[in-house]
């Protein structure tokens, strides 16, 4: 997407969730694309990504509860998503997704597959973090039929997004980092600099 950090734009609007995965049919569980019929049942899906072509078909679930929307540029895309109640998240094997990361910029509450670095990235008050598929399944319902609490979370991913993932946390992360290594005159071992 490459939204700037100052990209506050959820309206949340749409009675819907959005979802960033590309190429869903080729990965599938990898990318969590088995759980979309599940959830597709809590909420109606929007699927935004490169390689959805027979996405509908392999999935089993209609365009009505799961429309694959494609590839957009990343100023529609940001507009798109932030238009939707929540943002879903479903990558199973994976870095931390951008995607979410951008979602949460965008100030939209998060529902996402406990695995890779999401328990790590967002917060209770921010969203939904399980690998039950009930739950996930839950708290797409809730969030979508509640918008004062999806607004209420989203304000809270923002927050917790620009503290921790923003071009200042960013900033400060490589300050220390030069400063812990031009203190140990350049000696410092990679798993120090980690720690």
């Amino acid at each position: 997407m490459g939204l700037r950090p100052g990209s506050q734009r959820y309206t949340g609007e749409l009675e819907r969730a959005a979802v960033v995965i590309n190429e869903p049919v080729r990965r599938w569980r990898v990318t969590g694309t088995d759980l979309l019929p599940t959830l597709a049942r809590a909420a109606p899906l929007d699927v935004y990504g490169m390689g959805l072509a027979e996405l509908n078909e392999r999935t089993g679930v209609g365009p009505s509860r799961l429309r694959a929307v494609g590839d957009l540029d990343g100023e529609t895309l940001a507009t798109e998503m932030a238009r939707h109640r929540v943002y879903l998240h479903t990558a199973r094997w994976t870095s931390l997704g951008l995607s979410l990361i951008e979602a949460m910029h965008l100030g939209m509450p998060v529902v996402a597959v406990a695995s890779t670095e999401a328990t790590r990235a967002v917060p209770p008050e921010a969203g939904v973090v399980s690998a039950s598929a009930a739950e996930l399944v839950a708290a797409v319902r809730d969030l979508v039929g509640e918008p004062d609490v999806a607004r209420r979370m989203g304000k809270h991913a923002r927050e917790f997004a620009l503290a921790h993932h923003g071009l200042d946390a960013f900033l400060r992360n490589w300050d220390a980092l030069f400063e812990r290594l031009v203190g140990s005159g350049g000696r410092t071992g990679l798993a120090e600099v980690n720690g």
